[in-house]
């Protein structure tokens, strides 16, 4: 995978940088330690979370070099030591770093990734790590929901116009990931391989003289196979024009605002008198999962989705933080277990080894994670826990739109596992309890 592209090293907060400019100082840079990333809990109401953004994460770890311009703008405002000037200059990770495979599920205190590495070589990731997870897992989470309520049905993800130019292709990388079908982002379609789509907007038939005049020059360029927007004026004479001039054949028609359930009922009826009986009705307007529950009964063909799916339908960031767990003693050479003890944010420290509990069906039925040497797992159980970077070296199957692929595939058949309480709308515990078995 090539790394020659800009540089992810001040994608960071300024305190990674002065901690390791004091250990570098103090002695203490080379410590053997620990990392953990987790979310100690899910967004409200929600009963499970996806993992999203270990590909992008993995990659954005192969750019992540002090180059000039980056060691001159630390330099010019004085924000760390010569000394650690010249450590960042060399800095690669060598480290390992094992986690949940992209598109698993998580819940309270999963530890998803665990970064073995010294002090400062560990340390100086926390902020590229926890951006990109705790954005990427959040809308895979709420695309995931919406999935689940979609019942089979298509889902596109057209946010990018509701978030930033960069976060627009992440949030499509992630849905998709979570089930969605595709994307109007057409940097996700070329970055990731993430499927596009799109055809016309409001203002294509606004530009023409008449409605009838717009809809001929969409045929004429995009073919029968089209779908036509047909709720810019009278959507009953909307589909009248359209069929006249498209004929029954006509691939489909969008409806983005109105009294939805009503409405596609009405242009159903109104399609199906007409002889379009195969033209399908697509419907967007500020849907999130619980608009796309209520059209279950709706005769509605497919889904389009945009501001509740890139902000993670209410939860846009997925609470998830980044900690020291585990530092090796340097008399004993043995792991010690470190944990953070403050009021109503304890973590849990030490080396972990999670697995999924299945029962004799395959069912899922809680999150076992050893700590330490404890045994886990019997053979229903599913391991978590997959390499991710050995020695430094970025394991490639997760990168690129072949691992996107894989997550989405993945993100599937654990989905199937979960039991059918799981993928309720109403708020409830997580589906799973996360269960630690210390090995002292």
């Amino acid at each position: 995978m090539t790394t020659d592209f800009a540089s992810t090293a001040l994608l960071t907060d300024q305190y990674e940088l002065t901690m390791i400019d004091a250990a570098l100082n103090a002695g203490t840079a080379d410590r053997d330690c620990v990392f953990e990333l987790f979310a100690r809990k899910l967004p409200a109401g929600r009963r499970y979370g996806v993992v999203a953004g270990v590909g992008r994460a993995l990659e954005a770890l192969q750019r992540f070099r002090f180059r000039d311009s980056e060691l001159e703008f630390l330099r010019e405002r004085g924000i760390v030591r010569d000394e650690t000037l010249s450590w960042l200059a060399d800095y690669r990770f060598t480290g390992n770093i094992r986690g949940y495979r992209e598109g698993e599920l998580f819940f309270p205190n999963s530890p998803l990734l665990e970064v073995h590495a010294g002090f400062a070589e560990g340390v100086i990731l926390e902020t590229l790590l926890l951006s990109i997870y705790n954005y990427d897992s959040a809308v895979a989470s709420a695309a995931s929901r919406m999935v689940s309520v979609a019942q089979g049905r298509p889902l596109a993800e057209m946010g990018s116009r509701r978030t930033g130019e960069h976060s627009a292709v992440a949030a499509s990388r992630a849905a998709y990931i979570a089930g969605f079908d595709a994307t109007s982002n057409l940097e996700a379609g070329r970055t990731w391989g993430v499927p596009t789509m799109g055809t016309a907007a409001h203002s294509f038939t606004l530009l023409h003289d008449t409605e009838r005049d717009a809809f001929v020059a969409q045929l004429e360029t995009l073919g029968v196979g089209t779908t036509l927007l047909v709720d810019t004026y009278d959507v009953g004479r909307a589909i009248e024009l359209a069929i006249e001039v498209a004929g029954p054949g006509l691939g489909g028609v969008r409806l983005d605002s109105g009294d939805l359930p009503t409405l596609v009922a009405e242009v159903r009826a109104h399609l199906d008198a007409l002889g379009a009986t195969s033209t399908k009705i697509t419907v967007t307007n500020d849907l999130d999962e619980f608009a796309i529950a209520g059209l279950s009964s709706a005769p509605v063909d497919s889904y389009g989705v945009g501001t509740s799916v890139v902000t993670g339908s209410g939860a846009v960031a997925s609470g998830m933080v980044y900690k020291l767990v585990a530092r090796r003693d340097e008399a004993s050479g043995e792991w010690v277990s470190v944990a953070k003890a403050s009021t109503g944010k304890v973590s849990i420290g030490g080396v972990k080894h999670p697995v999924r509990r299945r029962d004799e069906r395959g069912v899922a039925t809680a999150e076992l994670v050893g700590i330490g040497d404890a045994s886990v797992g019997d053979g229903d159980d599913r391991e978590l826990a997959v390499d991710l970077v050995t020695d430094g070296v970025v394991d490639e199957r997760w990168l690129g739109a072949a691992g996107v692929a894989a997550a989405r595939e993945h993100c599937a058949a654990v989905i199937a596992e979960l039991p059918l309480t799981a993928l309720r709308l109403r708020a409830g515990d997580p589906a799973l309890s996360t269960v630690f078995v210390d090995g002292d």
